[in-house]
């Protein structure tokens, strides 16, 4: 049965060490990041390891891990805090951003693009050296913990002019670059996660690879790694293979019937 990983709710240190295969060297860049205190950006398609990565730094690192999953409605009071009504009460409430710069916490914001663009400005006096939060309604000034460190992460296949992060952002940030596994150890994570053999590993991330030479053809995205796995899981459990492929691969990419044929005629044909 596969681990929990998810935080403790109230500590948010990680319970279970979560599983991670290395692709380069990005453990040991990470690591040397948050010893100089420097904030980092990760880079990468969807499904290719970003969180689990953090999860698994936080881990490493011992330190409590709290995530927000940016969107377009994420305002500056959801990231530091706001005043709300208790007990006939105004009391003062931390968001998410100021419980981690207090605590010493890895705040992770997930697909930062998709904040607002007046939201993301609050992080910028955290990522030099004055590692500092500004909390305007309370007119007080927080020094970060020692031990906090900021992490950001987008998808660059989903940049656009209205959606990208502005230069003064991104060059506040050291940066990883992600990109699917090479096959072996791609299949070596889907075997270990979607708990089936390497062969069926093997199979399914050579399907995986075929999809993503697709997207020249017109998918907006290729099969993430993720996916993959969720087929693994069907397949363990009982699914047929194609059934399995087709639930967990095919229809979540695409809706066009055209590209489904052609998913489903490389399922045929691969597995």
């Amino acid at each position: 049965m596969a681990l929990n990983r998810q935080p403790d709710q109230e500590t948010g240190y990680m319970k279970n060490k979560p599983y991670y295969l290395e692709s380069n060297n990005e453990i040991s860049i990470f690591e040397t990041a948050y010893d100089a205190k420097l904030p980092v950006m990760l880079k990468g398609p969807t499904g290719c390891g970003k969180t689990r990565f953090v999860e698994h730094m936080a881990y490493r690192l011992q330190r409590p891990l709290i995530s927000v999953s940016c969107h377009e409605d994420l305002f500056a009071s959801d990231l530091i805090g706001r005043f709300l009504l208790k007990n006939e009460e105004t009391v003062w409430v931390d968001g998410p951003l100021t419980r981690a710069v207090r605590q010493g916490a890895i705040c992770y914001l997930d697909e930062v693009v998709e904040a607002r663009k007046d939201t993301t400005v609050v992080i910028h006096p955290l990522t030099d050296d004055r590692r500092i939060l500004h909390i305007d309604k309370k007119g007080e000034t927080i020094a970060a913990h020692p031990d906090f460190l900021l992490v950001i992460s987008y998808n660059p296949g989903y940049q656009s002019i209205l959606k990208d992060l502005k230069q003064s952002t991104r060059q506040r940030f050291v940066s990883l670059a992600f990109h699917y596994p090479e096959p072996s150890k791609e299949a070596e994570i889907v075997s270990h996660e979607g708990q089936v053999d390497m062969d069926m590993a093997v199979r399914l991330v050579s399907l995986g690879g075929k999809i993503r030479n697709l997207r020249e053809h017109g998918l907006t995205e290729g099969a993430s790694t993720r996916l993959l796995i969720y087929a693994a899981q069907l397949i363990r459990r009982g699914i047929p293979l194609q059934d399995a492929c087709r639930t967990a691969i095919c229809l979540p990419l695409t809706d066009d019937t055209g590209l489904q044929e052609t998913l489903k005629d490389l399922i045929e044909d691969i597995l």
